[in-house]
Order: structure tokens, then C-alpha cells, then sequence
């Protein structure tokens, strides 16, 4: 079995990127990190990559005319890193269809909640704020929708009451940083297969 390429975009403290370096380190997943791209220079994932002497980029989304201008130049990087997956880790940018296209079925994606259900952002509180006795994990890949794509893994989470939220969000991150490298896994042995919305 080949070695699968990522690349990984990236906004904030990179939680994910990290599970997914140390998964490659412990051999529970074979791939290689191309290059790790932040739309943020300050964003602390970037560090994380660095020093691990992965490649890194930073491509700010606000100099660009538009949003496939920008996509265009993280297109340029990923492609030219030889990327067979692109992996979402806190990436906080919508993708256009022009990006979404450019890798049909080879874009991953997390979400911090059970999809269908609390899409978008702020899912962890708009799940506790909405009373439900439970949220979860979702990973998916990325369709023209927002985290409208085929769900590829998801985990369960009760919602106890007697903790707070910020016990629930904690909760929820182990759980994305078991789940995110699992899906990448099976990607990787080709045991995953799209059809339609599935």
C-alpha cells in the first residue's frame, strides 16, 4: 500500500493537524504531510508543522480580488506538493465550487456535531443551547455545500447537564482527534467509495 500525500489547510491552533502528525508517527497511519497552508500568519498550526520540518505556506485571503483568486494560489501550492487528499483542520474559509471541483471526493472535512444537524459554525453551542440530550463527530468530504458532503465516520456524544460546555467541547476535541486520523486511514486503503449524497 502507497503512501498517501496531504495537504492540510489550517486557520487557528492546528489540534487536528497535531493528532495527525503523531498518528503518521505512530505508524496508525501511513501518509506523508506535503504541506500544511494557513490563510493566517500568526496561525499557531504552522509552528506545529514547522517544527516538525514539515513544508508550510501562508496564502491571506485578503490581498486577492476574489474568493477563486485565492483558492487559485492554494490550488498552485497543493498541486504543486503533490497532494492526493485535502484535509480541512480549523480551516475557517468557505470553499467555492471552483476549489470543491478541482478535487472531487479528495477533500476531508470535521464538524463538531452530528450532520446533518448543526451545520456551519458554532456547532458545539448552538447543539448545548438547543437543549438535545446528544451532539458528536462528523468527518465528511467536501461538497458545494456547507457540510452538506458524504459523512464518511461519525461518533455520538451525550450531552450531560451536569457538566458544563466547556467540559462538552473538550469532549468533542478527543473525539475529533481519534476520529480525523481514522478516516484519513481508510481514504488511504482505498475503502472508501462516493455515491451520490453517500
Amino acid at each position: 500500500m502507497r503512501t498517501i500525500n496531504l495537504g492540510i489547510l489550517v486557520s487557528g491552533q492546528g489540534t487536528n493537524l497535531q493528532a495527525i502528525i503523531e498518528a503518521i508517527e505512530k505508524r496508525q497511519l501511513l501518509a506523508e504531510i506535503r504541506i500544511v497552508i494557513s490563510n493566517v500568519d500568526a496561525a499557531f498550526a504552522l509552528q506545529r508543522a514547522q517544527r516538525k520540518k514539515i513544508p508550510t505556506a501562508v496564502v491571506p485571503h485578503g490581498p486577492f480580488p476574489g474568493r477563486e483568486a485565492f483558492e487559485d494560489q492554494l490550488i498552485h501550492h497543493l498541486d504543486g506538493a503533490g497532494v492526493d487528499l485535502v484535509v480541512l483542520a480549523g480551516f475557517m474559509r468557505v470553499l467555492s465550487p471552483h476549489f470543491v471541483r478541482h478535487y472531487p471526493s479528495r477533500i476531508m472535512n470535521i464538524h463538531p456535531a452530528l450532520l446533518p444537524s448543526f451545520p456551519g459554525t458554532n456547532a458545539i453551542r448552538r447543539a448545548w443551547d438547543a437543549g438535545v440530550e446528544q451532539t458528536g463527530v462528523s468527518v465528511h468530504f467536501v461538497d458545494e455545500g456547507t457540510d452538506t458532503g458524504p459523512v464518511i465516520l461519525q461518533e455520538e456524544v451525550p450531552i450531560d447537564r451536569k457538566q458544563t460546555l466547556e467540559d462538552l467541547t473538550k469532549k468533542i476535541h478527543e473525539i475529533e482527534h481519534r476520529l480525523y486520523p481514522e478516516a484519513i486511514r481508510l481514504y488511504a486503503e482505498g475503502r472508501l467509495m462516493v455515491g451520490g449524497e453517500k
